[in-house]
């Protein structure tokens, strides 16, 4: 499963250390400016234990899953992570919402994060020997 890992970003003090699933990398990279800088200083709160302030429970996953959510000029965009880990987390995907029927995400958003969910798990268990959850 590692191949999936995009980046490794090395935690300073006391952070988890960060990982990027599948396209996440890419995709956060292509972003615009504001919304990539908000949504590295949510995560960056999120990875020395904090709440970032544009933060919500992500839906279907239970706890420890999360997603941040920016509006920019009319757009809305989502980065999904994972702290259920005591010493990684993971940016599961981050995306476009695009959705026609309202609020509700698009399934193969829902999909994407459900499949990249078994993905940290996996690494999570391969590398760290399954020290737990935190």
């Amino acid at each position: 499963m590692t191949s999936y890992i995009k980046t490794d970003i090395k935690p300073q003090t006391d952070q988890r250390r960060l990982f990027f699933l599948g396209s996440s990398l890419k995709d956060f990279e292509g972003l615009p400016k504001d919304v990539k800088e908000d949504f590295l200083t949510g995560l960056t709160i999120a990875r020395i234990g904090g709440t970032p302030p544009n933060m919500k429970p992500w839906k279907g996953l239970g706890s420890g899953v999360y997603e941040l959510l920016e509006d920019h000029h009319g757009d809305t965009y989502r980065a999904v992570y994972t702290v259920r880990f005591a010493e990684a987390m993971y940016v599961l995907h981050v995306f476009k919402k695009k959705s026609k029927s309202g609020i509700k995400t698009p399934l193969p958003d829902i999909r994407k994060v459900d499949s990249r969910m078994k993905e940290a798990q996996s690494h999570y268990e391969e590398n760290f020997k399954g020290k737990g959850k935190r």
